[in-house]
């Protein structure tokens, strides 16, 4: 600031007033000092003006950097944090880089509020840290903690799809679970559910698995080497999982979805591409980000809210990776 003062003849304050937007500076001199700075490449230190007021109005994001939905959920939240005056710092975690040290490291860089994206922190520590800090979580619950909470009906979206393919004609619809992902566990107690709603209990399965394209093709590769007692349906905990299922399926030479259909959850971009063309349930990110960035910052500025459960619709989105079955399942 001084050197665009000297450049134009004014003073420091004076420059530091146009800044900042505050009144006391003609229109002329504005120009003159937004061209003075323009020319010496003026650019504000976001890290000293953190340091010169009170509050950083910087909100911190936690996420897995493989989750195609936390990508959708991101690109969704700097829209909605910024339309607040708040800015988005993220932090990921890695295989070797857990969830702990990517909120201490945004913590470390003075973020007011936190959004959790899914994620295996444990109940314990999410509880701690709401104390701490205004914290919401994206894709998962945590009872008792004072955080709040933002997620899709996971349940009804399971029963949309168990429901579709049963409308199908599908009765042997198998569940690759998504062990300890969020939103796994409660997709598949609503699988199960589902199930035998509809009469089908002799027919559940569900294979072991997790929120990746590998777990897709495990439970690929155990089915193919028992291709005498397919299902005709298999619907994955998520669409990374639903698509690693494709790809070996196509591999090995089934035509989906006349051998068997398939089913997905999120929406992701992935599924939306027209190869995979993926049946599957929307979670509508750009909802739930707007959400999520709502209510960190109402937190921010009443801390004594209790804390919330909000709770979007979900909607089956269905494509071509499903239809009729076209032959009886063996099980």
């Amino acid at each position: 600031m001084a050197d665009v003062a000297a450049r134009i003849g004014v003073s420091r304050a004076l420059v530091s007033l146009v800044f900042r937007n505050e009144p006391g500076a003609s229109d002329e001199t504005r120009e003159k000092v937004f061209a003075a700075a323009r020319e010496l490449g003026y650019r504000p230190d976001s890290a000293a003006r953190m340091l010169a007021r009170a509050r950083s109005r910087m909100l911190g994001v936690v996420f897995t950097i493989r989750n195609a939905f936390h990508a959708d959920l991101i690109e969704a939240v700097y829209p909605a944090a910024e339309q607040l005056g708040y800015e988005i710092l993220l932090s990921a975690a890695l295989p070797a880089r857990d969830e702990h040290h990517a909120v201490d490291a945004l913590l470390g860089h003075r973020c007011e509020g936190l959004l959790l994206l899914g994620g295996y922190l444990e109940a314990d520590y999410v509880a701690e840290l709401g104390e701490r800090v205004p914290a919401v979580v994206v894709g998962r619950r945590f009872p008792g903690a004072s955080v709040d909470s933002v997620h899709v009906d996971e349940a009804k979206g399971v029963r949309q799809v168990i429901d579709y393919l049963v409308e199908l004609g599908h009765s042997a619809i198998l569940h690759i679970d998504g062990g300890d992902e969020a939103g796994a566990a409660e997709r598949r107690r609503a699988y199960l559910g589902a199930m035998r709603r509809h009469g089908l209990a002799e027919q559940i399965r569900v294979l072991p698995g997790d929120h990746t394209e590998d777990a897709g093709a495990r439970a690929a590769a155990v089915l193919l080497a028992e291709r005498d007692r397919l299902p005709t349906a298999v619907f994955a905990s998520n669409d990374r999982s639903a698509v690693g299922f494709l790809d070996a399926a196509w591999r090995a030479g089934l035509d989906v979805p006349g051998d068997l259909s398939v089913a997905g959850f999120d929406d992701s971009n992935l599924a939306q591409l027209s190869h995979i063309d993926l049946t599957t349930v929307r979670q509508d990110p750009l909802r739930q980000a707007e959400l999520a960035v709502r209510t960190v910052v109402e937190r921010l500025e009443d801390p004594g809210l209790a804390p919330r459960e909000l709770v979007l619709q979900p909607k089956l989105m269905v494509r071509g990776s499903t239809g009729a079955p076209r032959r009886a399942s063996v099980v």
